[in-house]
């Protein structure tokens, strides 16, 4: 028997009990963009699931191969109705058994997918204000660079935006280095130099940050760095935006009493919306 809010039932009326996502964070995932019934950057999806699984010792079932995830994924997407356009999430989780030591390394997954409003990519013309989130700092090692379920900094930073009017937050490695937003990766513009933290700074190794930087190579007299970016670089930049796989391309418009241009977001967003009507 458990205490489930307060009510005495059954062990076996709670699946969570001994789900080790909830438990202890046992689990990975990755967010994917579907249009027209074609997930977007498949490929690259499925190797950064497969390295993720790797690194935290999961065993990867002999079935579990790219055309499997996509067919499992658009079936869902296809049972709700939602294949012209939607998000989808797969989480793969450790199997029951064990405390911090589990009993196996086999895993279980679970999709869920819902509705987006727009096929290709847009960009909202409004104020954009963020600030530094610093109660908390990540740390430059492999796991900030992959996606678990363990997200309790970008809970708590969510928390702090909204409750000081903010729309997004960056977040500081150990070194107090700016290194992501709390829903993407962050791009800087100084001149004609467009820069990213490196993935060893701590920030996640996101697909659509690999977009951009080789879109942004292609782009004539544009010069594309990964480097170290300090809080005090971020008043010297000429354009800041954040990217993933959901959004695309969302400039900052504001930090502190920095206003920022969106000239190369917006040409960038041009070509990727361009490169996926391509494919």
């Amino acid at each position: 028997m458990i205490n489930f809010n307060g009510t005495i039932v059954s062990q076996d009326d709670n699946i969570l009990t001994q789900n080790r996502a909830f438990l202890y964070g046992d689990g990975v995932f990755e967010t994917v963009k579907i249009i027209n019934n074609k997930i977007l950057f498949l490929e690259d999806h499925y190797f950064r699931l497969m390295s993720s699984m790797r690194v935290v010792r999961m065993e990867i079932p002999m079935n579990f191969t790219m055309e499997y995830l996509e067919e499992q994924i658009l079936s869902v997407v296809a049972a709700n109705g939602c294949s012209a356009s939607a998000r989808a999430r797969i989480t793969v989780y450790r199997n029951d058994g064990g405390y911090y030591l589990p009993q196996n390394n086999t895993i279980s997954f679970l999709i869920h997918s819902q509705p987006l409003e727009n096929t290709l990519y847009e960009i909202e013309k409004k104020n954009y204000e963020v600030d530094l989130y610093k109660d908390f700092y990540i740390t430059k090692q492999l796991l900030s660079s992959i996606k678990t379920t363990n997200k309790i900094i970008n809970i708590t930073g969510s928390i702090f935006a909204d409750e000081n009017g903010l729309d997004n937050c960056l977040l500081l490695n150990d070194s107090k280095n700016v290194v992501e937003a709390l829903q993407g990766n962050l791009f800087m513009l100084v001149g004609n130099k467009l820069i990213t933290p490196p993935v060893s700074e701590g920030c996640l190794n996101g697909v659509m940050r690999r977009q951009i930087l080789n879109l942004a190579k292609k782009i004539e007299n544009l010069e594309v760095e990964e480097t170290v970016i300090s809080p005090f670089d971020l008043q010297k930049a000429d354009e800041l935006f954040v990217t993933n796989v959901i959004k695309g391309i969302q400039p900052i418009t504001q930090y502190r009493k920095k206003n920022f241009e969106t000239n190369t977001a917006l040409q960038l967003l041009e070509k990727l919306n361009e490169m996926i009507s391509s494919t």
